[in-house]
């Protein structure tokens, strides 16, 4: 198992893509803190997943962009599983809603950067101090990030696009201390996101026009956020890797 005895905190943990990493992570030997905000049920289903697969977990709810629940988060991981963090994976944020510029408000365009780009700096803050060298930070970034978003989605890719740089930045600091900072930006994944936020329709064409003509899966994105978090993959940082099924290069 590629990552038996390492601790992992996975923000947004509980449902689609943050439950994927989740279960993957445990089925590769992590102890697995799984962060919800909203739903326990989602996340009370996710660590039943985990135990179904033989794994180690706990849930713990924290709004990420308080700083004093991040810390309480990082507080609870320790208690259960000892003094170093080896994982971080940032997969809370959100689009919240499509919006015009016209439409929005300061505090909505608050919401939405500090859900996708303060929240990572609260837990990296709050992690890193425990994170020993050859620990791991993956970042969730995604494609609208790098092509300004669909309609109404300015300030959610204007956020993404943000924390690619912040992903840079990261690398810079925490290499030095043998820590990696990635970033995956993920494409047209199968998950409640866009059943909430894309019209059929428009699924049905975007998946068409990639290489691949079909949406992604949570288990896809999963098994390469494995990868950045294991030792394979021990001289890569910096990087935000499009998994997008060749709709976009980078």
């Amino acid at each position: 198992m590629r990552l038996k005895n390492k601790v992992a905190i996975v923000t947004g943990g509980s449902r689609d893509i943050g439950r994927a990493v989740s279960v993957q992570f445990a089925k590769e030997g992590a102890k697995v803190v799984v962060n919800y905000f909203g739903n326990q049920a989602n996340a009370d289903e996710t660590l039943k997943l985990i135990k179904e697969a033989g794994g180690e977990a706990i849930i713990v709810k924290a709004d990420m962009t308080k700083s004093a629940e991040v810390d309480a988060l990082v507080a609870k991981t320790k208690a259960a599983f000892g003094e170093e963090i080896h994982i971080l994976a940032n997969v809370a944020g959100g689009l919240v809603a499509r919006k015009t510029t016209a439409e929005m408000d300061e505090d909505f365009f608050d919401l939405v950067m500090d859900m996708n780009l303060k929240s990572v700096f609260l837990a990296v803050k709050a992690v890193t101090p425990f994170m020993p060298k050859g620990g791991a930070i993956i970042n969730f970034t995604s494609l609208a990030g790098r092509d300004g978003g669909g309609p109404g989605a300015a300030v959610y890719a204007t956020s993404k696009g943000a924390l690619m740089t912040f992903t840079r930045g990261l690398a810079k600091e925490f290499g030095v201390k043998g820590i990696r900072v990635n970033a995956v930006a993920p494409g047209m994944i199968a998950t409640a996101f866009h059943d909430t936020f894309t019209k059929p329709e428009v699924r049905g064409n975007v998946a068409n026009a990639t290489c691949l003509k079909r949406e992604g899966e949570a288990k896809e994105v999963a098994d390469l956020v494995v990868y950045l978090a294991s030792d394979e993959s021990t001289y890569i940082t910096g990087t935000n890797i499009d998994i997008n099924g060749g709709l976009s290069f980078s």
